[in-house]
C-alpha cells in the first residue's frame, strides 16, 4: 500500500479463499479479526501477504458504542493481529454487541449482532471516550463503520452525518463508510445517504464498504449474501462525486456466487470508482501562526455510562430474552429484529456445530428458534451451541431415541469426563440415555 491507498479488495472468507487469491486486481483483502489466530495465520492469507497484498482485520466483537469502556483483552487480541499480519490499520463498529452486567446491576446479555447506537450526546460522549481508550490501546489507526439498522432509537438528537462529524472532530478517529448500510438506512429509517455524506467530514475516509441485501415487506436486509443493487452502487457514486476514497472492498459473507460473478462485481465497482472525478479541493493554506489548542472535550460520566447501559440493557432485554418491549420503539420493527437476531445465532450456530443440524435434520432450526426465544446468548457461539443441546437433552429431545443418543454423545464429548457443576443436570440427563441402552 502506497501513500495511504488501499485501491479495490474483497473480504476473504474461508470458503472463497482460493477464488480470493485467483481474482484479478485485488489489491486488498479484509479478515475478520476475531476468525485470525496470530500464531497460526491461514496459508491463503500468508500466500496473499507475500504477494503484497495488503491485509486488514476487521473487528466485530469490541462493542465501542457500548456503556462499558472496552475490554483490555479484546483490544490486545485485536492490536496482536494487525501486528502479526502487518496491517496498517485496523477496523471496528460504530455499535454495541452486550449489555447488562455489573453496571446495570442485570443479568449480561450478548447481541450476536452489531446494534445501533442512540445518536445522543450522552451516548456520543461515551463512544468517543472508548474509542479513545482503544486508539491508545492499537499499535495502528482505528477506523470506525457505520452500521446498518432495522430500528431507531426514540429521542435521538443528531442525523448520522451530524453523529459522525463530531466523533471524528472529537477524536480524530478516521471513517469506513458502509455505502450499503446506508442505502439500508434509507429504506428502513428514512435517512437520506446524500444528506448523511454531505453532513460527515470526507477527508476522514479510511475506505468504503460495498455489499449486497434484499427487501422483504418494506424493510431491507443487510445480508452480505446477495449481489450488489443498483441501489447500492448509486450511494457509491454520490460519494464518489465528494471524494476519491483510499480503497473500496466488496463484502460477500454467505451464499458465495461463481467466481467469474464475484469478478464482475469488483469490475462493476472500478468502473464506477474510474467514472466519477470528485471536484478537484484545493489545499487548505499553512496558518501563519500555530492556533490555540482547544480544551478536549470532557469525558463521558458515570451517570451518562449508566443512563445508557440502562436503555441498552432494557432493548437488548427485549430482543433476546423475551421482556417487555420498551413502549417508545416501533413494535414491530422490534419484533422483526428480535427474529432476525434469533436465525442468525442458528445459522451461527449451524456453521460452528455442523453436528446439531445434522442430528436433528429439518427440525433444527424450529428447535433453535423455540430456544431461543427467551433463552439469550451470554457468552459466545459456542457456548451457545452447548447450551442448545444441553436444553434439548433435559427436556427430552428430540423424540428419536437414535438422534437422542447421538445427540448425547456429541455433548458429553465436549463437556468432558467431569462437567462443570452447572451442567450436572444435563450430564445425569445424557448418562440416564446410555444407561437405558
Amino acid at each position: 500500500m502506497r501513500h495511504g491507498i488501499l485501491g479495490t479488495g474483497i473480504g476473504w472468507r474461508p470458503e472463497i479463499a482460493e477464488t480470493v487469491e485467483r481474482l484479478p486486481g485485488v489489491d486488498w483483502v479484509e479478515v475478520v479479526a476475531e476468525n485470525i489466530c496470530p500464531g497460526h495465520i491461514p496459508e491463503s492469507v500468508e500466500r496473499l501477504r507475500a504477494r503484497g497484498v495488503t491485509v486488514v482485520p476487521h473487528g466485530v466483537s469490541l462493542g465501542l458504542g457500548g456503556a462499558d469502556r472496552p475490554d483490555e483483552r479484546r483490544l490486545r487480541d485485536l492490536a496482536e493481529r494487525a501486528e502479526a499480519l502487518g496491517s496498517p490499520l485496523v477496523t471496528e463498529h460504530i455499535a454495541f454487541v452486550r449489555a447488562g452486567g455489573p453496571l446495570t446491576a442485570s443479568q449480561h446479555l450478548e447481541a450476536g449482532h452489531l446494534l445501533p447506537v442512540p445518536r445522543t450526546r450522552d451516548a456520543l460522549a461515551v463512544l468517543c471516550e472508548n474509542v479513545r481508550i482503544a486508539q491508545d490501546s492499537l499499535p495502528v489507526p482505528l477506523a470506525l463503520e457505520n452500521i446498518a439498522a432495522l430500528i431507531a432509537w426514540p429521542g435521538e438528537e443528531m442525523s448520522e452525518g451530524r453523529f459522525l462529524a463530531e466523533l471524528v472532530e472529537r477524536t480524530g478517529v478516521r471513517l469506513l463508510i458502509d455505502v450499503a448500510n446506508l442505502h439500508t438506512n434509507f429504506v428502513n429509517r428514512g435517512e437520506d445517504p446524500a444528506k448523511a455524506l454531505a453532513e460527515l467530514p470526507v477527508e476522514a475516509i479510511a475506505y468504503v464498504h460495498v455489499a449486497g441485501g434484499v427487501e422483504r415487506d418494506g424493510v431491507w436486509h443487510d445480508t452480505h449474501a446477495h449481489p450488489v443493487p443498483e441501489q447500492v452502487l448509486d450511494v457509491l457514486r454520490e460519494l464518489t462525486s465528494r471524494v476519491a476514497p483510499p480503497g473500496v472492498l466488496l463484502e460477500r459473507d454467505d451464499d458465495f456466487p461463481p467466481e467469474a460473478e464475484l469478478a464482475s462485481e469488483l469490475a462493476t465497482i472500478r468502473s464506477v470508482l474510474e467514472s466519477s472525478r470528485p471536484p478537484r479541493r484545493d489545499p487548505a493554506p499553512e496558518p501563519e501562526h500555530e492556533p490555540e489548542s482547544e480544551p478536549a472535550p470532557p469525558a463521558a460520566d458515570e451517570a451518562a455510562r449508566e443512563r445508557l447501559g440502562i436503555a441498552q440493557a432494557a432493548l437488548l432485554s427485549a430482543l433476546v430474552a423475551g421482556t417487555p418491549a420498551p413502549e417508545e420503539f416501533d413494535q414491530r420493527r422490534l419484533r422483526v429484529q428480535s427474529r432476525a437476531l434469533a436465525v442468525k445465532r442458528s445459522r451461527v450456530v449451524a456453521k460452528i456445530a455442523p453436528e446439531l443440524p445434522e442430528i436433528l435434520g429439518r427440525e433444527y432450526r424450529g428447535a433453535f428458534l423455540a430456544y431461543a426465544r427467551n433463552r439469550p446468548m451470554r457468552s459466545g457461539y459456542r457456548r451457545d451451541a452447548m447450551s442448545f443441546a444441553e436444553h434439548l437433552l433435559v427436556e427430552g429431545c428430540p423424540e428419536d431415541p437414535a438422534a437422542r443418543e447421538r445427540l448425547t454423545r456429541w455433548w458429553q464429548e465436549r463437556a468432558g469426563i467431569r462437567p462443570r457443576r452447572r451442567t450436572d443436570r444435563i450430564f445425569r440427563a445424557a448418562r440416564a440415555v446410555l444407561v437405558r441402552r
